[in-house]
């Protein structure tokens, strides 16, 4: 993932042919495209006025420049409101992409000025139910330190990786063996609100409430299913027709905090809300994740002091992780 950065590579530039037109001189203006940009999303000329600040003449006029620029209409009339015709949205799909990176390249080089921050980038329910509690703890001990938390599925790239300090994933294959290490193997459990089931229960009967179940695929390697539970509890083959499918972890635990299920949900993630009441587990029999979580560093960051001291601070806490996790697979 952050293969290459910082790396002295040599580079071969052709020398400018005068007769060639630049590529930028075949683009439209900008000025228009960022206009194009607003209409598109807020929906007609007089929105898109507010939203940049101009007059609807001032945008009336940027977007006849676009389409003479383009040589084809991007827009149609419907009564008083003019909105994208099927053109305009295609384009206006890409336009939208390419203002994003733009403006996610940007914030990146603001960031990069002040070397008091740290990016951090990782799978959504794991910063928010796992990492993102810890790194507050942590954090008190660097007042002068700002931190970006970045919750996503998408891999940094190589283009990406100048902003991104550290990277938590899951799964293998997917890592730079000289810049990653395992940062633990979480497992799952079956969890509920204490309004649902007080008491702890046999497994089988964990069958008679409905049961929230978590799909990554095809993205990554789901958790174990309620099927695969049941078989290794000793309850045998079972037919579940309750399901309720969540493709994000946070969102399975959140909807078993609120009394609408039984969660089999990675340990890491719910054991503050077990430690605040918000849940329970009625069994306590647990089963292993397919695959480890990961922490990827940038080895362009790693030689200022708080990066390396972050970088200590969460293999140790990941190493607390894994001593959970197997004492609870050993019960």
């Amino acid at each position: 993932m952050f293969e290459g950065y910082g790396k002295g590579k040599a580079l071969a530039i052709a020398a400018p042919n005068p007769t060639s037109e630049s590529p930028m001189s075949q683009l439209p203006p900008l000025r228009a495209l960022e206009v194009f940009e607003a209409v598109g999303l807020c929906g007609g000329i007089t929105q898109a006025a507010r939203r940049l600040g101009i007059s609807p003449g001032a945008v009336s006029q940027q977007m006849k420049i676009l389409e003479e620029a383009v040589g084809l209409g991007l827009t149609v009339k419907e009564g008083q409101r003019l909105r994208l015709n099927a053109a305009g949205q295609r384009f206006h799909e890409g336009c939208g992409q390419a203002f994003e990176r733009l403006r996610a390249a940007y914030a990146e080089l603001e960031r990069s000025k002040n070397t008091n921050n740290l990016y951090i980038s990782a799978l959504p329910s794991l910063l928010s139910k796992w990492l993102a509690p810890l790194v507050a703890e942590w954090q008190a001990g660097y007042p002068q330190l700002s931190l970006y938390l970045d919750g996503t599925h998408t891999e940094p790239s190589e283009a990406q990786a100048n902003g991104v300090d550290f990277r938590l994933s899951y799964g293998e294959g997917i890592h730079d063996d000289q810049h990653t290490i395992e940062l633990f193997r979480d497992c799952v459990v079956p969890a509920c609100s204490p309004r649902l089931l007080a008491e702890p229960v046999a497994p089988g009967q964990l069958l008679e409430h409905p049961l929230i179940t978590i799909d990554w695929r095809p993205k990554f390697d789901s958790p174990p299913s309620w099927e695969q539970w049941f078989l290794e509890t000793g309850v045998g083959v079972v037919q579940i027709t309750n399901y309720r499918i969540y493709s994000l972890s946070s969102m399975a635990i959140q909807a078993a905090i609120d009394g609408q299920g039984i969660v089999l949900a990675q340990y890491s993630m719910i054991s503050r809300d077990i430690a605040s009441g918000q849940l329970v587990l009625p069994c306590l029999r647990a089963l292993p994740m397919p695959a480890s979580y990961y922490l990827t560093w940038n080895p362009g960051s790693i030689h200022r002091s708080h990066c390396r001291a972050f970088q200590r601070w969460l293999i140790e806490r990941g190493r607390d992780q894994q001593e959970v996790s197997q004492r609870l697979l050993g019960d």
